[in-house]
């Protein structure tokens, strides 16, 4: 599989040779979506809660008497049935979202969705992407150069810089390559990824 490297300009300056199995993969939507799916989930924290019958602040006196008022019987405000009241099958903080997928799945997800992208014209690769100093203007001239507005950057390795320079752009995101997960990759319209950082694909998810 052949990847257009660019230059500093967007322009195509020449070819990267790079694996079939990670980037000429056939699109598999069921298994992306699976994969997606299973990532924000796993990413919940389960802190929601909800107050069973028990828990809620009311009185356990009996409303009215059982018989004799014309209206149904009733033993507690606290029933779920009555505004105010306690759920009957209430969310707790341990419950479980997590999803497992195998990791043969996930790396085959992974490499559906960057074959994808390279297909569609949305996945570019340069020699380099580094900026000078911590500095946005810097870094927002540096993709307009390139043509990208909303972009997901892939490096090879942490560069402070370019981290800090992203920080306050709302639609730029920076990444190195083990931090980089399918819901990024499907979240941007554009994926902009150093010569280095392809290498390292190839070594983690083939």
């Amino acid at each position: 599989m052949e990847l257009k490297l660019l230059n500093e300009q967007g322009q195509p300056s020449a070819t990267l040779q790079a694996s079939d199995a990670l980037f000429g993969r056939e699109y598999n939507e069921a298994l992306i979506h699976q994969v997606v799916v299973a990532y924000m989930a796993n990413a919940r924290s389960g802190n929601r809660a909800q107050k069973g019958r028990d828990e809620v602040a009311h009185t356990t006196h009996k409303p009215w008497r059982q018989k004799g008022t014309g209206r149904a019987r009733s033993g507690m405000s606290s029933s779920p049935i009555w505004r105010g009241g306690g759920r009957a099958f209430p969310n707790k903080p341990d419950e479980n979202f997590s999803h497992k997928v195998n990791r043969k799945m996930y790396r085959a997800g992974v490499a559906a969705i960057l074959s994808q992208l390279a297909r569609d014209g949305r996945l570019s690769v340069v020699e380099g992407f580094a900026v000078e100093a911590p500095k946005t203007k810097l870094l927002a001239q540096k993709l307009k150069n390139l043509g990208l507005e909303s972009v997901l950057v892939i490096t090879d390795s942490f560069d402070e810089n370019l981290y800090l320079s992203s920080r306050n752009l709302p639609n730029v995101l920076v990444l190195e390559v083990s931090e980089t997960d399918p819901v990024s990759l499907v979240r941007f319209p554009n994926v902009l990824v150093t010569k280095g950082a392809v290498a390292k694909m190839e070594e983690i998810w083939q």
